[in-house]
Protein backbone atom coordinates (compact mmCIF):
# COMPACT_ATOMS: atom_id res chain seq x y z
CA UNK A 1 0.00 0.00 0.00
CA UNK A 2 1.38 3.39 -0.93
CA UNK A 3 1.76 5.69 2.02
CA UNK A 4 -0.19 8.56 1.69
CA UNK A 5 1.51 12.28 2.60
CA UNK A 6 -0.05 13.71 5.65
CA UNK A 7 -0.87 17.82 6.08
CA UNK A 8 2.41 18.37 6.74
CA UNK A 9 3.93 16.19 4.05
CA UNK A 10 1.95 18.13 1.67
CA UNK A 11 2.92 21.71 2.88
CA UNK A 12 6.63 20.83 2.51
CA UNK A 13 5.81 19.21 -0.75
CA UNK A 14 4.88 22.81 -2.08
CA UNK A 15 8.07 24.60 0.20
CA UNK A 16 10.77 22.32 -0.83
CA UNK A 17 10.21 22.19 -4.60
CA UNK A 18 7.50 20.01 -4.93
CA UNK A 19 9.40 16.33 -3.53
CA UNK A 20 8.50 14.68 -0.83
CA UNK A 21 11.09 15.53 2.49
CA UNK A 22 12.32 13.56 5.15
CA UNK A 23 11.62 16.32 7.47
CA UNK A 24 7.83 16.26 6.20
CA UNK A 25 7.68 12.29 6.88
CA UNK A 26 9.13 12.70 10.34
CA UNK A 27 6.99 15.33 11.02
CA UNK A 28 3.66 13.37 9.94
CA UNK A 29 5.41 10.50 12.38
CA UNK A 30 5.37 12.94 15.00
CA UNK A 31 1.96 14.37 14.94
CA UNK A 32 0.22 10.63 14.43
CA UNK A 33 2.13 9.28 17.15
CA UNK A 34 1.22 12.17 19.36
CA UNK A 35 -2.69 11.63 18.03
CA UNK A 36 -2.50 8.00 18.95
CA UNK A 37 -0.80 8.60 22.14
CA UNK A 38 -3.44 11.32 23.87
CA UNK A 39 -4.68 10.45 27.15
CA UNK A 40 -2.64 7.40 27.43
CA UNK A 41 0.96 9.16 27.81
CA UNK A 42 1.19 12.37 30.34
CA UNK A 43 -0.07 15.75 28.71
CA UNK A 44 2.76 17.25 29.64
CA UNK A 45 5.06 14.52 27.54
CA UNK A 46 2.88 15.09 24.76
CA UNK A 47 1.95 18.58 24.40
CA UNK A 48 5.88 20.10 24.13
CA UNK A 49 5.80 17.51 20.76
CA UNK A 50 2.22 18.40 19.68
CA UNK A 51 3.43 22.30 20.14
CA UNK A 52 6.80 21.39 17.95
CA UNK A 53 4.74 19.76 15.09
CA UNK A 54 2.38 22.83 14.88
CA UNK A 55 5.30 25.54 15.06
CA UNK A 56 7.44 23.13 12.35
CA UNK A 57 4.15 22.71 10.04
CA UNK A 58 3.72 26.34 10.33
CA UNK A 59 7.41 27.06 9.32
CA UNK A 60 7.37 24.56 6.23
CA UNK A 61 4.01 25.79 5.07
CA UNK A 62 5.28 29.88 5.09
CA UNK A 63 8.78 29.79 3.70
CA UNK A 64 11.10 27.65 2.48
CA UNK A 65 13.16 30.33 0.41
CA UNK A 66 14.30 31.64 4.16
CA UNK A 67 16.77 30.66 6.24
CA UNK A 68 16.53 31.90 9.81
CA UNK A 69 19.96 32.64 11.09
CA UNK A 70 20.13 33.74 15.00
CA UNK A 71 22.75 35.51 16.25
CA UNK A 72 23.26 34.75 19.74
CA UNK A 73 25.68 35.43 22.64
CA UNK A 74 26.47 36.84 26.06
CA UNK A 75 26.69 40.92 27.10
CA UNK A 76 29.91 42.83 25.27
CA UNK A 77 30.33 39.83 23.09
CA UNK A 78 30.03 42.28 20.06
CA UNK A 79 26.78 40.02 18.64
CA UNK A 80 24.59 43.41 17.94
CA UNK A 81 28.39 44.81 16.32
CA UNK A 82 28.30 41.94 13.99
CA UNK A 83 24.40 41.99 12.73
CA UNK A 84 25.04 45.84 12.29
CA UNK A 85 28.07 44.49 10.26
CA UNK A 86 26.60 41.96 7.97
CA UNK A 87 23.43 44.20 7.31
CA UNK A 88 25.56 46.61 6.33
CA UNK A 89 23.23 48.96 8.47
CA UNK A 90 23.49 50.42 12.12
CA UNK A 91 20.97 48.65 12.99
CA UNK A 92 21.40 47.85 16.50
CA UNK A 93 22.81 49.89 19.19
CA UNK A 94 25.87 48.91 20.67
CA UNK A 95 28.19 50.00 23.62
CA UNK A 96 26.54 52.44 25.44
CA UNK A 97 23.34 53.00 23.73
CA UNK A 98 22.66 49.42 24.25
CA UNK A 99 24.57 48.07 26.82
CA UNK A 100 22.55 44.81 26.35
CA UNK A 101 20.30 43.92 23.36
CA UNK A 102 16.36 43.84 25.26
CA UNK A 103 14.76 42.85 21.91
CA UNK A 104 15.41 41.32 19.04
CA UNK A 105 16.10 42.99 15.71
CA UNK A 106 15.15 41.06 12.57
CA UNK A 107 16.64 41.90 8.91
CA UNK A 108 15.61 40.10 5.86
CA UNK A 109 17.89 39.47 2.39
CA UNK A 110 15.40 39.29 -1.13
CA UNK A 111 12.94 40.93 -3.11
CA UNK A 112 10.15 38.83 -1.54
CA UNK A 113 10.66 39.75 2.03
CA UNK A 114 10.48 37.60 5.14
CA UNK A 115 6.96 39.77 7.32
CA UNK A 116 4.72 36.68 7.10
CA UNK A 117 7.50 34.86 8.87
CA UNK A 118 8.38 37.40 10.80
CA UNK A 119 5.22 37.93 12.36
CA UNK A 120 5.00 33.92 13.09
CA UNK A 121 7.77 34.47 15.07
CA UNK A 122 6.23 37.05 16.76
CA UNK A 123 8.59 39.70 15.41
CA UNK A 124 7.00 43.35 15.97
CA UNK A 125 7.10 45.47 12.93
CA UNK A 126 9.17 48.28 14.30
CA UNK A 127 11.96 45.40 14.99
CA UNK A 128 11.50 44.18 10.81
CA UNK A 129 14.10 45.50 8.47
CA UNK A 130 14.45 44.54 4.69
CA UNK A 131 17.42 44.65 2.42
CA UNK A 132 15.35 44.45 -0.94
CA UNK A 133 15.54 48.26 -1.95
CA UNK A 134 19.49 48.59 -0.74
CA UNK A 135 22.23 47.78 -3.20
CA UNK A 136 24.44 45.24 -2.34
CA UNK A 137 27.89 45.32 -2.85
CA UNK A 138 28.72 41.70 -1.69
CA UNK A 139 30.70 39.22 -4.05
CA UNK A 140 28.45 36.43 -5.59
CA UNK A 141 29.54 33.79 -2.69
CA UNK A 142 29.16 36.02 -0.45
CA UNK A 143 25.27 37.27 -1.54
CA UNK A 144 23.00 36.80 1.55
CA UNK A 145 19.47 36.94 -0.48
CA UNK A 146 16.91 34.54 1.57
CA UNK A 147 18.37 35.25 4.84
CA UNK A 148 16.34 36.24 7.43
CA UNK A 149 18.74 37.75 10.25
CA UNK A 150 18.14 37.73 14.45
CA UNK A 151 19.81 39.74 16.57
CA UNK A 152 18.65 38.21 20.21
CA UNK A 153 18.44 39.37 23.87
CA UNK A 154 21.88 38.62 25.54
CA UNK A 155 21.30 35.27 26.89
CA UNK A 156 23.67 36.63 30.28
CA UNK A 157 20.53 39.89 30.67
CA UNK A 158 19.38 40.12 34.26
CA UNK A 159 16.04 40.73 33.16
CA UNK A 160 14.11 37.61 33.13
CA UNK A 161 12.04 38.94 30.29
CA UNK A 162 15.02 38.47 28.06
CA UNK A 163 15.96 35.14 29.11
CA UNK A 164 12.21 34.17 27.65
CA UNK A 165 12.02 36.08 24.58
CA UNK A 166 15.60 34.12 23.67
CA UNK A 167 14.96 30.77 24.71
CA UNK A 168 11.17 31.51 22.69
CA UNK A 169 13.69 32.91 19.17
CA UNK A 170 16.38 29.76 19.95
CA UNK A 171 13.30 27.61 18.65
CA UNK A 172 12.49 29.35 15.36
CA UNK A 173 16.18 29.17 14.11
CA UNK A 174 17.07 27.44 11.19
CA UNK A 175 20.89 28.37 11.91
CA UNK A 176 22.43 28.62 15.41
CA UNK A 177 25.29 31.56 15.53
CA UNK A 178 26.89 31.50 19.23
CA UNK A 179 28.89 34.41 19.24
CA UNK A 180 31.97 34.85 21.73
CA UNK A 181 34.45 36.95 23.00
CA UNK A 182 38.41 36.05 23.78
CA UNK A 183 37.53 36.89 27.37
CA UNK A 184 34.82 34.89 27.89
CA UNK A 185 34.37 32.01 25.39
CA UNK A 186 34.99 29.51 28.14
CA UNK A 187 32.05 30.94 30.45
CA UNK A 188 29.63 28.23 32.01
CA UNK A 189 26.78 30.35 31.60
CA UNK A 190 26.39 30.02 27.90
CA UNK A 191 27.65 26.25 27.73
CA UNK A 192 26.11 24.67 30.23
CA UNK A 193 22.44 26.17 29.55
CA UNK A 194 22.75 26.49 25.82
CA UNK A 195 25.65 25.15 23.36
CA UNK A 196 26.11 21.22 25.50
CA UNK A 197 22.21 20.76 25.83
CA UNK A 198 21.71 21.49 22.08
CA UNK A 199 24.86 19.24 21.39
CA UNK A 200 22.22 17.32 18.58
CA UNK A 201 21.85 20.06 16.88
CA UNK A 202 26.05 20.41 15.83
CA UNK A 203 24.87 20.09 11.75
CA UNK A 204 22.92 23.71 12.37
CA UNK A 205 25.04 25.30 14.39
CA UNK A 206 27.71 27.79 14.04
CA UNK A 207 30.37 29.51 16.62
CA UNK A 208 32.29 32.68 16.28
CA UNK A 209 35.02 33.92 18.06
CA UNK A 210 34.35 37.59 18.02
CA UNK A 211 36.76 40.85 18.67
CA UNK A 212 39.47 38.62 17.30
CA UNK A 213 41.57 41.81 17.11
CA UNK A 214 42.09 41.66 20.84
CA UNK A 215 44.10 38.87 20.24
CA UNK A 216 47.89 38.83 18.93
CA UNK A 217 47.82 37.60 15.80
CA UNK A 218 50.04 34.36 16.46
CA UNK A 219 47.85 33.47 19.10
CA UNK A 220 44.87 33.23 17.08
CA UNK A 221 44.74 29.85 16.27
CA UNK A 222 45.32 28.69 19.17
CA UNK A 223 42.24 30.47 20.39
CA UNK A 224 40.33 28.68 17.90
CA UNK A 225 41.92 26.20 18.88
CA UNK A 226 40.81 26.08 22.37
CA UNK A 227 37.06 26.63 21.34
CA UNK A 228 37.13 23.64 19.02
CA UNK A 229 38.51 21.62 21.83
CA UNK A 230 35.85 22.79 24.31
CA UNK A 231 33.19 22.28 21.62
CA UNK A 232 34.84 18.69 21.21
CA UNK A 233 34.25 17.87 24.83
CA UNK A 234 30.96 19.33 24.71
CA UNK A 235 29.78 16.98 21.97
CA UNK A 236 30.29 19.23 18.44
CA UNK A 237 33.30 18.01 17.26
CA UNK A 238 31.96 19.26 13.50
CA UNK A 239 30.67 22.59 14.28
CA UNK A 240 32.81 25.55 11.99
CA UNK A 241 34.43 28.29 14.29
CA UNK A 242 35.21 31.28 12.41
CA UNK A 243 37.05 33.96 13.72
CA UNK A 244 35.88 37.40 12.96
CA UNK A 245 35.99 41.07 13.97
CA UNK A 246 33.24 43.14 13.81
CA UNK A 247 34.94 46.31 13.84
CA UNK A 248 37.63 45.76 11.57
CA UNK A 249 35.87 43.41 9.33
CA UNK A 250 38.61 40.21 9.81
CA UNK A 251 36.78 37.19 8.82
CA UNK A 252 33.68 38.96 8.16
CA UNK A 253 33.64 37.99 4.48
CA UNK A 254 34.47 33.73 6.01
CA UNK A 255 31.06 34.29 8.01
CA UNK A 256 29.13 35.44 4.73
CA UNK A 257 30.47 32.56 2.93
CA UNK A 258 29.26 30.25 5.06
CA UNK A 259 26.13 31.85 5.39
CA UNK A 260 25.75 31.96 1.85
CA UNK A 261 26.64 28.50 1.33
CA UNK A 262 23.67 27.48 3.71
CA UNK A 263 21.26 29.49 2.34
CA UNK A 264 21.62 28.08 -1.17
CA UNK A 265 22.12 24.73 -0.14
CA UNK A 266 18.18 25.61 1.84
CA UNK A 267 19.33 22.62 3.96
CA UNK A 268 19.20 24.18 7.15
CA UNK A 269 15.66 24.78 7.78
CA UNK A 270 14.87 21.15 7.20
CA UNK A 271 17.88 19.92 9.14
CA UNK A 272 16.81 22.06 12.22
CA UNK A 273 13.07 21.00 11.67
CA UNK A 274 14.35 17.16 11.59
CA UNK A 275 16.49 17.68 14.62
CA UNK A 276 13.97 18.88 16.28
CA UNK A 277 11.68 16.25 15.75
CA UNK A 278 14.01 13.70 16.47
CA UNK A 279 14.75 15.08 19.89
CA UNK A 280 10.81 15.32 20.35
CA UNK A 281 10.18 12.05 19.36
CA UNK A 282 12.91 10.38 21.68
CA UNK A 283 11.45 12.68 24.49
CA UNK A 284 8.45 10.78 24.13
CA UNK A 285 9.70 7.61 23.42
CA UNK A 286 11.62 8.05 27.01
CA UNK A 287 8.11 7.56 28.07
CA UNK A 288 5.80 5.79 26.04
CA UNK A 289 8.87 3.65 24.27
CA UNK A 290 9.05 2.10 20.46
CA UNK A 291 9.13 -1.65 21.26
CA UNK A 292 7.90 -3.84 18.76
CA UNK A 293 5.47 -6.45 20.45
CA UNK A 294 4.44 -9.57 20.17
CA UNK A 295 0.83 -8.85 20.84
CA UNK A 296 -2.14 -11.64 21.09
CA UNK A 297 -1.34 -14.97 19.24
CA UNK A 298 -3.80 -17.96 18.11
CA UNK A 299 -2.72 -20.07 21.80
CA UNK A 300 -3.44 -16.79 24.10
CA UNK A 301 -7.12 -16.34 22.18
CA UNK A 302 -7.74 -20.27 22.37
CA UNK A 303 -6.43 -20.26 26.07
CA UNK A 304 -9.16 -17.94 27.36
CA UNK A 305 -12.27 -19.60 25.09
CA UNK A 306 -10.94 -22.64 27.23
CA UNK A 307 -10.83 -20.71 30.77
CA UNK A 308 -14.40 -19.28 29.87
CA UNK A 309 -16.27 -22.34 28.57
CA UNK A 310 -15.20 -23.70 32.00
CA UNK A 311 -16.69 -20.83 33.33
CA UNK A 312 -20.26 -21.46 31.71
CA UNK A 313 -19.79 -25.80 32.86
CA UNK A 314 -19.77 -26.44 29.11
CA UNK A 315 -17.60 -29.69 29.94
CA UNK A 316 -20.81 -30.42 32.19
CA UNK A 317 -23.53 -29.44 29.63
CA UNK A 318 -21.92 -31.39 27.16
CA UNK A 319 -21.64 -34.20 29.00
CA UNK A 320 -25.16 -33.87 30.29
CA UNK A 321 -26.92 -33.68 27.08
CA UNK A 322 -24.85 -36.56 25.77
CA UNK A 323 -25.76 -39.03 28.39
CA UNK A 324 -29.48 -37.38 28.32
CA UNK A 325 -29.85 -38.05 24.36
CA UNK A 326 -28.44 -41.71 25.09
CA UNK A 327 -31.66 -41.78 28.02
CA UNK A 328 -34.18 -40.64 25.76
CA UNK A 329 -33.02 -41.95 22.61
CA UNK A 330 -33.29 -45.57 24.94
CA UNK A 331 -36.23 -44.93 25.48
CA UNK A 332 -37.68 -44.37 22.66
CA UNK A 333 -35.62 -47.09 20.52
CA UNK A 334 -35.22 -49.73 23.11
CA UNK A 335 -37.28 -53.18 23.68
CA UNK A 336 -40.07 -52.23 25.73
CA UNK A 337 -40.02 -54.05 28.16
CA UNK A 338 -36.19 -52.90 29.11
CA UNK A 339 -37.33 -49.44 28.63
CA UNK A 340 -39.37 -50.00 31.87
CA UNK A 341 -36.53 -51.36 33.42
CA UNK A 342 -34.17 -48.60 32.28
CA UNK A 343 -37.33 -45.83 33.92
CA UNK A 344 -36.31 -47.22 37.49
CA UNK A 345 -32.30 -45.60 36.28
CA UNK A 346 -32.84 -41.42 36.89
CA UNK A 347 -32.24 -39.43 34.32
CA UNK A 348 -28.61 -36.98 34.68
CA UNK A 349 -30.61 -34.01 34.08
CA UNK A 350 -33.62 -35.07 35.97
CA UNK A 351 -31.16 -35.53 38.32
CA UNK A 352 -30.10 -31.84 38.22
CA UNK A 353 -33.50 -31.07 38.39
CA UNK A 354 -33.47 -30.46 34.51
CA UNK A 355 -36.99 -31.10 32.10
CA UNK A 356 -34.76 -32.89 29.71
CA UNK A 357 -37.23 -31.56 26.91
CA UNK A 358 -36.08 -27.57 27.74
CA UNK A 359 -33.50 -25.61 26.01
CA UNK A 360 -29.82 -25.13 27.38
CA UNK A 361 -31.09 -22.25 29.18
CA UNK A 362 -32.60 -24.71 32.00
CA UNK A 363 -29.14 -26.66 31.41
CA UNK A 364 -26.99 -24.06 32.13
CA UNK A 365 -29.06 -22.69 35.01
CA UNK A 366 -28.78 -26.24 37.02
CA UNK A 367 -25.19 -26.47 36.06
CA UNK A 368 -23.86 -23.83 37.27
CA UNK A 369 -24.60 -23.44 40.57
CA UNK A 370 -22.09 -27.37 40.67
CA UNK A 371 -19.64 -25.29 39.05
CA UNK A 372 -19.39 -22.81 41.83
CA UNK A 373 -17.53 -19.72 42.48
CA UNK A 374 -14.28 -20.73 41.81
CA UNK A 375 -14.77 -21.78 37.95
CA UNK A 376 -16.56 -18.11 37.47
CA UNK A 377 -13.01 -16.52 39.15
CA UNK A 378 -10.89 -18.58 36.51
CA UNK A 379 -12.54 -16.37 33.98
CA UNK A 380 -12.00 -13.16 35.55
CA UNK A 381 -8.75 -14.43 35.81
CA UNK A 382 -8.52 -15.72 32.16
CA UNK A 383 -9.29 -11.83 31.21
CA UNK A 384 -6.52 -10.62 33.45
CA UNK A 385 -3.81 -12.69 32.30
CA UNK A 386 -4.82 -12.63 28.28
CA UNK A 387 -4.56 -9.02 29.08
CA UNK A 388 -0.70 -9.27 30.73
CA UNK A 389 0.20 -11.17 28.12
CA UNK A 390 -1.32 -8.37 25.49
CA UNK A 391 1.03 -6.07 27.53
CA UNK A 392 4.03 -8.16 27.31
CA UNK A 393 6.92 -5.64 26.22
CA UNK A 394 4.93 -2.03 26.87
CA UNK A 395 5.85 0.63 28.48
CA UNK A 396 4.30 1.43 32.14
CA UNK A 397 1.45 3.95 30.24
CA UNK A 398 0.56 1.72 27.68
CA UNK A 399 0.77 -1.38 30.17
CA UNK A 400 -2.12 0.30 32.45
CA UNK A 401 -3.78 1.00 29.40
CA UNK A 402 -4.64 -2.36 28.69
CA UNK A 403 -5.11 -3.47 31.43
CA UNK A 404 -7.35 -0.85 32.21
CA UNK A 405 -9.43 -2.42 29.28
CA UNK A 406 -9.23 -5.85 31.00
CA UNK A 407 -11.03 -4.64 33.81
CA UNK A 408 -13.27 -2.47 32.19
CA UNK A 409 -14.79 -5.85 30.22
CA UNK A 410 -13.77 -8.60 33.11
CA UNK A 411 -17.11 -8.40 34.83
CA UNK A 412 -19.23 -7.30 31.62
CA UNK A 413 -17.92 -10.61 30.34
CA UNK A 414 -19.56 -13.23 32.59
CA UNK A 415 -22.78 -11.33 32.59
CA UNK A 416 -22.48 -11.48 29.04
CA UNK A 417 -21.62 -15.10 28.61
CA UNK A 418 -24.80 -15.53 31.01
CA UNK A 419 -26.95 -13.95 29.23
CA UNK A 420 -25.78 -15.42 25.29
CA UNK A 421 -25.87 -19.22 27.13
CA UNK A 422 -29.74 -18.37 28.12
CA UNK A 423 -30.54 -17.99 25.09
CA UNK A 424 -29.02 -20.62 23.03
CA UNK A 425 -31.67 -23.39 21.98
CA UNK A 426 -29.58 -26.70 21.01
CA UNK A 427 -33.10 -28.57 19.92
CA UNK A 428 -33.38 -31.14 22.74
CA UNK A 429 -36.78 -31.22 23.15
CA UNK A 430 -36.71 -32.55 19.06
CA UNK A 431 -37.38 -36.06 18.27
CA UNK A 432 -35.30 -37.37 15.52
CA UNK A 433 -37.84 -38.95 12.94
CA UNK A 434 -35.41 -42.64 13.00
CA UNK A 435 -36.33 -42.18 16.45
CA UNK A 436 -39.92 -42.36 16.11
CA UNK A 437 -39.99 -44.90 13.12
CA UNK A 438 -37.62 -47.30 15.66
CA UNK A 439 -40.21 -46.62 18.29
CA UNK A 440 -43.34 -47.94 15.76
CA UNK A 441 -41.33 -50.96 14.88
CA UNK A 442 -40.13 -52.08 18.29
CA UNK A 443 -44.10 -51.78 19.59
CA UNK A 444 -45.46 -54.07 16.59
CA UNK A 445 -42.46 -56.29 17.11
CA UNK A 446 -43.31 -56.18 20.70
CA UNK A 447 -47.43 -56.60 19.55
CA UNK A 448 -46.53 -59.44 17.36
CA UNK A 449 -44.09 -61.26 20.35
CA UNK A 450 -47.49 -60.69 22.80
CA UNK A 451 -49.36 -62.28 20.81
CA UNK A 452 -47.22 -65.05 20.09
CA UNK A 453 -47.01 -65.23 23.64
CA UNK A 454 -51.26 -65.30 24.50
CA UNK A 455 -52.11 -67.35 21.23
CA UNK A 456 -49.66 -70.03 22.71
CA UNK A 457 -50.50 -69.82 26.12
CA UNK A 458 -54.12 -70.44 25.03
CA UNK A 459 -53.41 -73.45 23.28
CA UNK A 460 -51.45 -74.76 25.69
CA UNK A 461 -54.02 -74.11 28.73
CA UNK A 462 -56.65 -75.26 26.02
CA UNK A 463 -55.37 -78.74 25.64
CA UNK A 464 -54.45 -79.09 29.50
CA UNK A 465 -58.05 -78.28 30.35
CA UNK A 466 -58.74 -80.80 27.23
CA UNK A 467 -60.52 -78.38 25.51
CA UNK A 468 -60.75 -78.86 21.34
CA UNK A 469 -59.29 -76.07 19.64
CA UNK A 470 -58.18 -75.56 16.19
CA UNK A 471 -54.51 -76.20 15.04
CA UNK A 472 -52.71 -72.48 15.01
CA UNK A 473 -51.50 -72.03 11.39
CA UNK A 474 -47.99 -73.40 10.00
CA UNK A 475 -45.59 -70.74 8.17
CA UNK A 476 -43.20 -72.12 6.78
CA UNK A 477 -43.24 -75.04 8.85
CA UNK A 478 -43.48 -72.91 11.82
CA UNK A 479 -46.42 -72.57 13.98
CA UNK A 480 -47.69 -69.30 13.62
CA UNK A 481 -47.55 -68.34 17.24
CA UNK A 482 -44.03 -69.57 17.86
CA UNK A 483 -43.03 -67.58 15.05
CA UNK A 484 -44.94 -64.49 16.00
CA UNK A 485 -43.05 -64.99 19.70
CA UNK A 486 -39.56 -65.95 18.62
CA UNK A 487 -39.96 -63.14 15.26
CA UNK A 488 -41.36 -60.40 17.38
CA UNK A 489 -38.52 -61.03 20.11
CA UNK A 490 -35.89 -61.83 17.65
CA UNK A 491 -36.88 -58.23 16.16
CA UNK A 492 -36.83 -55.93 18.83
CA UNK A 493 -33.64 -57.16 19.77
CA UNK A 494 -31.88 -56.99 16.88
CA UNK A 495 -33.28 -53.44 16.84
CA UNK A 496 -32.56 -52.64 20.13
CA UNK A 497 -28.97 -53.51 19.40
CA UNK A 498 -29.12 -51.56 16.34
CA UNK A 499 -30.25 -48.73 17.80
CA UNK A 500 -28.49 -48.92 20.71
CA UNK A 501 -25.10 -48.51 17.90
CA UNK A 502 -26.68 -45.72 16.03
CA UNK A 503 -27.71 -43.83 19.73
CA UNK A 504 -24.22 -43.76 20.99
CA UNK A 505 -23.27 -41.61 17.72
CA UNK A 506 -26.11 -39.99 17.53
CA UNK A 507 -25.50 -38.77 21.17
CA UNK A 508 -21.95 -38.23 20.55
CA UNK A 509 -23.08 -36.06 17.25
CA UNK A 510 -25.53 -33.89 19.62
CA UNK A 511 -23.06 -33.19 22.52
CA UNK A 512 -20.46 -31.66 19.75
CA UNK A 513 -22.81 -29.79 18.18
CA UNK A 514 -24.04 -28.17 21.25
CA UNK A 515 -20.41 -28.04 22.06
CA UNK A 516 -19.47 -26.14 18.47
CA UNK A 517 -22.46 -24.17 19.73
CA UNK A 518 -20.94 -23.47 23.31
CA UNK A 519 -17.91 -22.63 21.60
CA UNK A 520 -19.20 -20.36 19.18
CA UNK A 521 -21.05 -18.50 21.89
CA UNK A 522 -18.33 -17.91 23.88
CA UNK A 523 -15.68 -16.97 21.31
CA UNK A 524 -18.24 -13.69 19.95
CA UNK A 525 -18.53 -12.96 23.86
CA UNK A 526 -14.71 -13.01 23.68
CA UNK A 527 -14.22 -11.27 21.13
CA UNK A 528 -16.37 -8.80 21.46
CA UNK A 529 -15.88 -8.31 25.27
CA UNK A 530 -12.35 -8.86 25.47
CA UNK A 531 -10.16 -9.23 22.75
CA UNK A 532 -11.50 -6.42 20.88
CA UNK A 533 -10.83 -4.07 23.39
CA UNK A 534 -7.44 -5.46 24.07
CA UNK A 535 -6.75 -5.50 20.93
CA UNK A 536 -8.10 -1.64 19.74
CA UNK A 537 -5.65 -0.66 22.58
CA UNK A 538 -2.92 -2.61 20.45
CA UNK A 539 -3.56 -1.28 17.31
CA UNK A 540 -3.67 1.98 18.93
CA UNK A 541 -0.43 1.38 20.52
CA UNK A 542 0.88 0.37 17.00
CA UNK A 543 -0.50 3.50 15.41
CA UNK A 544 1.97 5.47 17.84
CA UNK A 545 4.67 3.31 17.47
CA UNK A 546 4.57 3.37 13.66
CA UNK A 547 4.45 7.35 14.18
CA UNK A 548 7.51 7.77 16.72
CA UNK A 549 9.73 5.69 14.54
CA UNK A 550 9.10 7.66 11.16
CA UNK A 551 9.64 10.53 13.22
CA UNK A 552 12.88 9.27 14.28
CA UNK A 553 13.71 8.41 11.19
Amino acid sequence: MTERPGPVARAAEKVFGGERSDVATRLDGLSEAVEAARDRLADDVLDPAAALAERASDRLRLSGEHTIVALAGATGSGKSSLFNCLTDLELAGVGVRRPTTSWALACSWGPDGAQELLEWMGIPARHQVSRMSMLDRSSADTKLDGLVLLDLPDHDSTEVSHHLEMDRLVQYADLLVWVLDPQKYADAAIHDRYIRPMAGYSDVTLVVLNQIDRIHYSDRERALGDVRAILEREGLPDVPVIGVSAHRGDGVDDLKRELARRIRAKASAKDRLAQDVAEAAQRVVATGGRADIPGLTDIDRQALDLALLDSVGAPQLVEAVEASTLRTARRHTGWPPLRWVGRLRKDPLRELGIDPTGSVASLTRAVRPSIGHVQRAQAESAVREIAEKAAVGLERPWRDAVRNASVRTGDDVVRELDDTIDRIDLGLSRTPVWWRLVDVLQWLAFAAFVAGVGWGAVELASRVAGWEVPEAPVVVGFSLPLLLLVGGLAVGVVLAVLARVTVRASARRRAQRAEAVLRRAVDEVAQEKVLAPLQAELDRYERYRSGIVRALG
